[in-house]
């Protein structure tokens, strides 16, 4: 673990603390499906249980730094970025794909990112300029994104129907840092997703970006340099590996 900074190392312990009455919930969440009321209280406290956690542990490692959660304001002042539980809805319906994403934030920069899915213990990290991995038992997988260069053999995780007929499959799990980690992984071979909050982007960038990626904003005109402000801000992004990004920036913006 010694290309993992203590910063960082301190954030992946802090993540883990935090969620661990987690996975107990997601154990006891099936148990309330039929009841409509039940489940969604149940998860509304165990959001509430998530978030002050994450204030407590993150807060212990750097005092100085706001905590902005989902829909929070920034501060220009470095922060933690925290999305506590991305892919609720999967959660509320027994499906183990949710996240706890956090990005570190300093001069309007991503600069160290974990995202982590209690209910797999999948944990992902990355720190600017170090490179993107996998969490393991006893070695940590760098991760890479895919090699494929044509959209007829791509996965993408999507939802827009005018990718349907250009990509070998669509896939759409309710979590984009998990999809945003899968391409850092190979997994997928791109991600398009519009409308999600800074909070659940930031890390996810980070950790595609370390793996080779590339990472634009739907819309951007110019897309010889990624814009990850823009991407923040209005949450529409497309995150691929260098061949099929421009592929997929050109089809949807005709």
């Amino acid at each position: 673990m010694s290309y993992i900074s203590v910063s960082l190392n301190n954030i992946i312990n802090a993540v883990k603390k935090a969620s661990s009455a987690l996975s107990r919930d997601f154990g006891e969440i099936e148990k309330l499906q039929s009841s409509v009321r039940g489940h969604r209280e149940f998860t509304a406290a165990a959001l509430e249980h998530l978030k002050k956690a994450l204030r407590v542990e993150l807060q212990k490692i750097r005092p100085d730094y706001a905590v902005v959660m989902d829909g929070d304001e920034e501060p220009a002042a470095p922060h933690f970025l925290v999305s506590p539980f991305d892919g609720m809805l999967n959660f509320m319906h027994g499906i183990d794909a949710f996240a706890l994403s956090v990005a570190v934030i300093e001069k309007n920069a991503v600069i160290a990112a974990v995202v982590y899915n209690p209910a797999t213990t999948e944990l992902y990290f990355a720190e600017k300029g170090q490179g993107a991995f996998k969490e393991g038992f006893r070695n940590h997988e760098r991760l890479r994104v895919s090699a494929r260069k044509e959209l007829g053999e791509a996965l993408v995780g999507a939802e827009d129907s005018a990718l349907q007929s250009h990509a070998a499959g669509l896939r759409i799990t309710g979590c984009v840092s998990l999809d945003l980690a899968a391409v850092a992984s190979g997994k997928l071979d791109a991600v398009v997703s519009q409308g999600n909050q800074a909070a659940s982007l930031a890390a996810g960038i980070l950790l595609v970006k370390e793996a080779g990626g590339v990472v634009y904003d739907q819309h951007q005109k110019d897309i010889r340099t990624a814009d990850i402000a823009a991407v923040l801000s209005s949450g529409n992004v497309i995150a691929a590996n260098p061949v099929l990004g421009p592929k997929l920036h050109a089809l949807l913006n005709k």
